[in-house]
């Protein structure tokens, strides 16, 4: 496929555009279109084609009544308990910059300053809500799959945001479901040996949000990427040189 192509063109416009919305519309999501996404998300890579990835999607008097508990135990000050750590023990440089920056840039379209702990404890427990989007899912995976089928289950996550975006809708992954995963397992009835891995609100961003009109920042691709084309030897370092291996050859 050449670049310019239009089909490329809308894949790459649908990856660049996704952003994560934290207020959403009331309007309904057709269920013909969360099974449209569903089914294309499905075509996600997975090791050996297994396809470790479930998910249960949540609407109507369910997700209001679901939402009006997490949040209301999030706002207690009951903090949960995750099965899992998401961000690293101990935070260090460049990663600890981009993220007081983002959740800055978050606070500061709201008005949340600096201290006004309540005020964030608040915007926090939307999250609980799904930002009050009409459609809330939980992906999960079966607890005795190992670290590459959590690959498969972001990958297949991954399609859900772009072929939600290819649809005209919007979405915001969610972590923070982790934190009361005992009394989601619950509600919806998730069987014990499956694991809550997040959580994601899908709908259609309240455009007169204000949460919603920041942009997040990314790396430039010479910040994270190399470009090799030329393998040099080990000469001098422990280990086969690149003209002791098997057909290799030097250039």
């Amino acid at each position: 496929m050449h670049p310019t192509d239009g089909r490329a063109r809308h894949v790459l416009e649908a990856i660049s555009s996704r952003r994560a919305i934290r207020a959403f519309r009331p309007d309904p999501v057709p269920h013909a279109a969360i099974r449209q996404i569903l089914d294309a998300a499905a075509r996600a890579p997975s090791g050996s084609n297994i396809q470790p990835w479930q998910v249960v999607v949540v609407t109507g008097e369910a997700l209001r009544l679901l939402g009006t508990e997490l949040v209301r135990l999030s706002l207690s000050g009951e903090a949960g308990e995750t099965e899992y750590a998401y961000y690293p023990r101990q935070w260090r440089e460049p990663y600890l910059a981009r993220r007081r920056k983002v959740g800055w840039a978050l606070y500061g379209s709201l008005g949340i300053e600096r201290g006004q702990t309540d005020r964030m404890a608040r915007q926090h427990a939307r999250n609980f809500c799904f930002f009050d989007a009409p459609v809330g899912l939980i992906f999960t995976l079966d607890r005795d799959m190992e670290q590459g089928s959590w690959l498969d289950l972001g990958m297949f996550v991954q399609n859900v945001m772009i072929a939600a975006c290819g649809l005209g809708l919007d979405t915001c992954p969610q972590a923070a479901f982790c934190s009361y995963h005992q009394l989601i397992s619950k509600r919806l009835s998730i069987p014990a040996d499956r694991q809550i891995v997040m959580g994601m609100a899908l709908g259609y961003a309240d455009p007169r949000a204000p949460e919603n009109n920041f942009e997040t920042e990314r790396e430039p691709v010479e910040q994270f990427a190399r470009f090799i084309d030329t393998l040099h030897s080990n000469e001098g370092r422990n280990g086969p040189r690149v003209s002791d291996c098997p057909d290799a050859q030097i250039t």
